[in-house]
């Protein structure tokens, strides 16, 4: 009896060309022969051993161990690299999967798959949709690279799942970047001023500013004397 061979968690990223079951059978071989061609030039950057390429009906299933943030690229160099005459909808999770059959008849199945697979239907033509498992993957594997995700919503599948999707948005990051500056700012300012109240409760409001403004007449004598030292220098 053979033994079950055990799961394990990968990025699947399943690139689905919209409407191949419709197309005539002359179409459907000369796409598929496109997509291969595309998948061939854009692998060559993730390692042999950490990617496994799986043939579809209606595309090519592309399962990276290890690399969400590889597995993300891989698809939307493919996307940009099919855009003429490609429709390709890209959907990408993580999930499990698992080795089935020996030899020429060994395989992959897995929920990851399936869930990869469901999520190109619902992209459409020219899209990647992402799902909630694999953004979390991708800020495990790579922190801050989750922030170039944006939401698009929950949706439910032909299998009546529902999924929280999300879409490479690269202003998602410079948006969150530049709250993070605001938020700092604020905060910055927060100390400040907490540190101007403590100094003006402990040494009185009024003794405190004409401290502050002989701090500040000084400082301008000074500066006044360091340029006009300046100027000697320059007129010798």
């Amino acid at each position: 009896m053979a033994t079950a061979q055990p799961s394990v968690f990968a990025s699947v990223a399943f690139l689905k060309i919209h409407d191949f079951g419709r197309r005539p059978v002359i179409e459907q071989v000369r796409l598929r022969a496109q997509l291969e061609a595309v998948v061939a030039v854009t692998l060559h950057e993730l390692k042999d051993g950490s990617r496994i390429v799986l043939d579809a009906a209606d595309g090519i299933a592309l399962v990276v161990l290890g690399d969400p943030r590889g597995a993300l690229r891989i698809a939307e160099r493919t996307l940009a690299a099919g855009a003429a005459g490609l429709p390709l909808a890209i959907g990408i999770t993580h999930g499990a999967v698992r080795e089935t059959g020996k030899g020429k008849s060994a395989g992959l199945l897995g929920d990851g798959i399936a869930v990869a697979a469901a999520i190109a239907e619902l992209a459409g033509p020219q899209k990647v949709l992402l799902t909630r498992e694999f953004r979390l993957a991708l800020a495990d594997a790579a922190p801050g690279a989750e922030a170039a995700m944006a939401g698009a919503g929950t949706h439910t599948d032909a299998s009546l799942r529902a999924h929280e999707l999300y879409k490479p948005d690269p202003r998602a990051a410079r948006r969150r970047g530049q709250r993070y500056a605001a938020a700092t700012a604020l905060a910055v300012l927060a100390l400040l001023g907490a540190g101007v109240a403590y100094r003006a409760s402990i040494e009185g409001p009024q003794a405190y500013a004409e401290r502050m403004a002989a701090a500040a007449k000084n400082g301008a004598v000074q500066a006044k004397g360091y340029a006009e030292r300046l100027l000697r220098q320059a007129g010798r």
